[in-house]
C-alpha cells in the first residue's frame, strides 16, 4: 500500500499544491494513516490537504480529514504543531469543522504536559486560544483551562503565557468572569522574573482598552495614567521594548490633548515616530507569527491618530489660518477619529472621545474666529463639496458647542454655580473634573489632597504641577525594576491615606521606602557578593548574618543594622541623607535617616519565634511607632527572621515581605504609619535542599 507520508513528501519536494486528490490514494487508505501522520513530522503537509478539502467543500475527503485532530493530540514537536495549526487556521471552514475536536486534543491533559514538555504545552494553549478567538469553537473549555493554569510552572511555559492572556483580553475584555481571571493571572506573572515585563505590557494594554470604553472622564484619565505607568515600567526594565515606548507615548499624547498641551503632544508624536522606526529596523526580516500582526497594526493606527491630534492642536492654537478650510479639515479629522479609531478591540471609542472632543469644543468657544468659520462651513456646504469636507462632523461639533454655550449662559446654571465653579447639586464636581482633565497624574498620586491644591492655583499653575508629577512618576520608574515598582506603588498608595503624607514628607519618605525595598530584594539573593561589606580578593569573607550558623558566631540585630546603614550610605542617597546608628551600646539597633529637618527611624529587630505579620506587629509595632513622636509620623521596622528553615519552606519575595501598617498610641489623635520589612535569616542554600 502506498504510504501517505511518502506521497506528502513527494508533493512538497515537487512544489505542488498538497491536496488529497493529488496524493493518488483512496480515501480509506488516507483515513487509516492520517492519525499516525498527524502525530509525526509530516503533520503540516497533511494539515494543508485537510484545509484544502474543507475549502472546496469536498465531502469525499472530509471523513478522512476528521482523523487529523486525534493524531495531532500525540504530536511531540512544537514546530510541527505550530505549523499545522497555521495551515488549519488559514481555512475558516476547516477550523470551524474541526474546532471542537482540535480544542479537545490540544487542552486535554495540558497540566501534565506543562511540567513534562513546557514549550509543547505553550504551543497547545496557543492553538486553543487562536481557535477560540477565531470563533471556530465556543470559548468555555478554554476559559476553564485558563482558570487552572499555574503561574509557578516551568519558565519555558510561563514566558509565552502573557501574550496569550493578552490576546484573550483583546477578545473577551467585556466578559467580566474570564477577564477578571486573566487580569489576576497577569498580576501574578508580574512577580516572576521570566514574565514580569510582558505581563506589565499586557496589563497596560488592558488599562488602555478600558480607558477607551469608559463612560466617565475620571475613569478614563485614571486608566490612562495607570496604563502609561505599566508601559514605562516595561520599557525601562527591558531593552528594545519599542512597543511599550510607543504605547506610553500614546497615553501621554491623549492626556496632553485633553489639557491642550501642544508641546507634549509633539514630543509624544516624535517619540512614536522614532520608536516605530526602531522597531521596524529591529524586526527587519525576523519571523513574526501572523496572529501577532493585529498588535503591530494597532501601533500604526495609534501613530496616525497621534499625528492627527498633533495637527489639530497646532491648528487650534493658531491665531490665523492661511487656509481655514484645511485647518477645519484637520481639526474635524481628529474630532471624528476620537470616536472611530479603536486599535485595541474596543468598539465604542467613547473614552477617547470624552477627552478629545471636549478639548476641541472648548478651543472653538475660546476662538470666536474659528467658531465663525465652523458655522459658515456647516451652513454653506456647497462651497466646499469638492474638498471632501466632513460636513456631518462639522454639524455635530457645532451642535455640541452651541449646547455647551447655552448651558454656560443659562440663568439656572448661573444660579446654581458657586464661586469656585462647582454646582450645588454636584459639590466639588467641577473641581474634580478640572483635575481629571488637567492633572490626572497629580490626582492619582495625591487623591483627595489634590482637590485642595487645585483650588489654590490657576490652570497654568496646575499644568506645571501635573508636569512635575508626571516627570517624578517616570523618573521613579526608571530608577527601579519591575519587581520593585508594583510593590512601591502599593505601599505609596497605602501611605497616601495618611493626611500628613504630603509635600516634603511624601518625597523624602517615599525615597527611603524605595531604597528599603531594593535592600530587601538584594538580601533575598543568598550570595555573599551582594553584601555591602563584601571582602575584596584575598580578604576573609564577611559574616553573613542571613545564613544558618555553622559555628559559635550567631546573627544579631546589629548585623542587620550595620548592613542596612551601609546600604543607605553607599547608595544613591549618600549625598542627600545623613544616616547614623542609634543607641547600639544600650542594646537597641536602629538606623536614623535625616533629610534636613525631617528624620525617620528604622527600628531593627530579630525574632526566632514567628514571622507572621500579625505576630511581628503585635510584638514590635508600638516601639517602632514611638520614635516618630517628635518628627513626621512615619517610620520603618526591619525584622531579621531567624525562624527555622528547611526544604519544605520556600523563601518569600520582596512583595510578600513588605507592607504598611499603622499604630495610634493611647490618647493620641494621629496615626503613626510604619513600613515593615522582613529579612530572611537562618537560611541554607537551595543546593543543600537538592542534596537531601
Amino acid at each position: 500500500m502506498p504510504q501517505l507520508a511518502d506521497r506528502l513528501t513527494e508533493l512538497a519536494a515537487d512544489g505542488q499544491p498538497i491536496t488529497f486528490p493529488a496524493l493518488g490514494l483512496d480515501p480509506d487508505a488516507v483515513a487509516s494513516q492520517a492519525g499516525d501522520v498527524a502525530a509525526g513530522p509530516f503533520a503540516p503537509y497533511l494539515a494543508e490537504a485537510v484545509a484544502d478539502a474543507y475549502n472546496r467543500s469536498d465531502p469525499q475527503w472530509q471523513p478522512a480529514a476528521t482523523a487529523f485532530p486525534t493524531g495531532l493530540a500525540a504530536q511531540h514537536s512544537v514546530l510541527h504543531l505550530t505549523a499545522s495549526m497555521d495551515a488549519l487556521l488559514h481555512s475558516p471552514a476547516a477550523a470551524k469543522a474541526l474546532g471542537k475536536p482540535l480544542t479537545t486534543a490540544l487542552l486535554d491533559g495540558l497540566p501534565d504536559r506543562i511540567e513534562a514538555a513546557p514549550l509543547l504545552a505553550a504551543a497547545r494553549l496557543e492553538g486553543a486560544v487562536r481557535l477560540a478567538v477565531a470563533e471556530a469553537v465556543t470559548p468555555f473549555k478554554l476559559w476553564q483551562t485558563l482558570e487552572d493554569v499555574p503561574t509557578d510552572g516551568p519558565e519555558d511555559f510561563l514566558e509565552r503565557l502573557p501574550r496569550l492572556l493578552g490576546l484573550t483580553l483583546d477578545r473577551w475584555s467585556d466578559e467580566d468572569t474570564i477577564a477578571d481571571t486573566v487580569r489576576t493571572l497577569l498580576q501574578q506573572l508580574t512577580h516572576d522574573e521570566a514574565t514580569d515585563v510582558d505581563a506589565m505590557f499586557e496589563l497596560g494594554c488592558d488599562l488602555l482598552r478600558r480607558a477607551l470604553s469608559s463612560p466617565d472622564i475620571g475613569t478614563v484619565t485614571t486608566h490612562l495614567v495607570q496604563a502609561r505607568r505599566q508601559f514605562e515600567t516595561a520599557a525601562q526594565a527591558e531593552e528594545a521594548r519599542h512597543d511599550a515606548l510607543t504605547y506610553a507615548a500614546v497615553c501621554d499624547a491623549i492626556l496632553a490633548f485633553g489639557r491642550a498641551d501642544a508641546a507634549v503632544i509633539n514630543r509624544a508624536a516624535d517619540q512614536i515616530t522614532d520608536t516605530l522606526t526602531q522597531r521596524q529596523a529591529w524586526l527587519h526580516r525576523a519571523h513574526q507569527p501572523e496572529w501577532l500582526q493585529p498588535r503591530r497594526s494597532a501601533e500604526i493606527a495609534w501613530h496616525h491618530l497621534v499625528l492627527q491630534l498633533r495637527a489639530a492642536a497646532t491648528a487650534l492654537q493658531d491665531d490665523a489660518w492661511m487656509d481655514a478650510w484645511q485647518a477645519l479639515n484637520t481639526v474635524l479629522a481628529a474630532y471624528s477619529a476620537a470616536r472611530t479609531v479603536c486599535p485595541l478591540g474596543d468598539d465604542t471609542g467613547q473614552g477617547l472621545a470624552l477627552l478629545v472632543q471636549p478639548a476641541i469644543e472648548d478651543s472653538f468657544l475660546r476662538q470666536q474666529a474659528f467658531l465663525a468659520q465652523l458655522r459658515r462651513a456647516a451652513q454653506e456646504t456647497d462651497q466646499h463639496g469638492a474638498r471632501g469636507f466632513d460636513t456631518a462632523a462639522a454639524s455635530a461639533l457645532l451642535t455640541a458647542i452651541e449646547t455647551a454655550a447655552q448651558r454656560e449662559t443659562s440663568p439656572a446654571a448661573s444660579s446654581n454655580a458657586n464661586d469656585d465653579g462647582s454646582d450645588d447639586d454636584d459639590p466639588g464636581g467641577a473641581a474634580l473634573g478640572r483635575l481629571q482633565r488637567l492633572a490626572p497624574t497629580l490626582l492619582l498620586q495625591l487623591q483627595d489632597q489634590a482637590l485642595s491644591i487645585a483650588g489654590a492655583v490657576d490652570d497654568q499653575q496646575l499644568l506645571v504641577l501635573e508636569g512635575l508629577a508626571h516627570d517624578s512618576d517616570v523618573a521613579r520608574l526608571k530608577a527601579t525594576d519591575p519587581l520593585i515598582v508594583p510593590t512601591l506603588d502599593r505601599l505609596v498608595t497605602e501611605l497616601s491615606a495618611h493626611p500628613l503624607f504630603t509635600g516634603e514628607v511624601r518625597q523624602t519618605f517615599s525615597v527611603l521606602v524605595e531604597q528599603t525595598l531594593l535592600f530587601l530584594k538584594s538580601r533575598s539573593d543568598l550570595t555573599r557578593t551582594n553584601l555591602v561589606g563584601s571582602a575584596k580578593k584575598g580578604e576573609p569573607a564577611p559574616f553573613d548574618y542571613r545564613r544558618k550558623p555553622e559555628g559559635d558566631r550567631k546573627p544579631v540585630e546589629a548585623d542587620l543594622q550595620r548592613d542596612f546603614q551601609q546600604w543607605l550610605q553607599k547608595g544613591p542617597l549618600h549625598n542627600v541623607v545623613l544616616v547614623e546608628p542609634v543607641d547600639v551600646g544600650m542594646g537597641r539597633a536602629d538606623v536614623m535617616a535625616h533629610f534636613g529637618s525631617l528624620r525617620y527611624l528604622t527600628e531593627i529587630k530579630q525574632d526566632a519565634t514567628d514571622n507572621d505579620p500579625q505576630y511581628l506587629e503585635g510584638r514590635y509595632l508600638t516601639q517602632a511607632a514611638e520614635y516618630s513622636n517628635t518628627s513626621a509620623p512615619f517610620g520603618q521596622l526591619l525584622v531579621l527572621d531567624l525562624t527555622p528553615k528547611d526544604d519544605t519552606q520556600g523563601n518569600l519575595r520582596v512583595d510578600e515581605v513588605a507592607w504598611t501598617t499603622t499604630h495610634r498610641p493611647r490618647g493620641a489623635t494621629t496615626d503613626r504609619a510604619v513600613v515593615v520589612g522582613i529579612v530572611a535569616g537562618n537560611r541554607t542554600t537551595p543546593s543543600a535542599y537538592s542534596r537531601k
